[in-house]
């Protein structure tokens, strides 16, 4: 089960990953992908939390939120999906322990150029792993609701999105984010990068100097994406999960 954070950076794009207890394929069931979603829907609903983009697979899930929220949103938010999906799982399956691995994993992201890149990450999961040719094709990630928006149910925030983007309306980003999809398929950019689901934050070197001014501290350093530079990871671990345990 995520635990709640005990800090947050407020005002900043999150690219949460979670993943299931030892990898192992317990989502493989679309029933499980849709109940996850619809739980997804019942947080949005209860705190408020802010998506941009998502994704279910077979034993992890993609989540992109803004956090201009409360402080514990994202955490209330994580547990209410992650458990009540694990609960319900067990209970069918007549199952025992863990669903989740113990802790998500956030990745602060800068808006703009590396926002567009981990949304177009997210929606490429599926076509990364070989399962479908194109993210259209798997109806458990927000690709589809983001070139066609819903009218009830809704999960992503549109309005966010293209603020966040600096888009003046919604038909411009669809048309934009439908290009940026392809480009990435047709030119080979379509790989697995660990800077989106291992890195503390992706940005500029600017954004990673205000990151890192929250995070730093003393303990074991792990490095940054795009500029090289380090934070200490027992001090990010504290302030994204809570007090650290070695």
């Amino acid at each position: 089960m995520a635990r709640a954070k005990r800090h947050y950076i407020p005002n900043q794009i999150w690219h949460i990953t979670h993943r299931c207890h030892k990898r192992e394929l317990l989502l493989k069931f679309s029933r499980d992908r849709k109940r996850w979603l619809q739980w997804l829907y019942e947080a949005k609903k209860r705190y408020g939390l802010d998506i941009l983009n998502y994704n279910v697979t077979s034993n992890h899930i993609h989540l992109l939120v803004a956090g201009d929220h409360e402080r514990d949103t994202i955490p209330n938010s994580i547990r209410l999906i992650a458990g009540r999906t694990g609960q319900e799982f067990n209970q069918r399956k007549n199952r025992k322990g863990a669903f989740w691995e113990d802790r998500y994993h956030a990745t602060a992201v800068e808006s703009g150029e590396h926002l567009i890149k981990c949304i177009v990450y997210i929606d490429l999961n599926m076509v990364r792993a070989g399962v479908v040719k194109h993210p259209s094709e798997w109806p458990f990630s927000g690709y589809n609701e983001i070139q066609n928006p819903k009218r009830k149910n809704v999960l992503v925030n549109y309005q966010k999105l293209i603020y966040l983007l600096g888009f003046n309306s919604y038909e411009d980003f669809k048309r934009y984010h439908s290009t940026w999809v392809d480009s990435y398929l047709e030119d080979g950019r379509n790989i697995h990068d660990d800077q989106w689901t291992k890195s503390i934050a992706v940005g500029s070197n600017g954004f990673i100097d205000r990151i890192k001014s929250l995070m730093d501290g003393q303990g074991h350093r792990k490095k940054n994406h795009r500029n090289g530079r380090f934070l200490s990871i027992k001090r990010a671990w504290c302030i994204l999960y809570g007090p650290f345990r070695d």
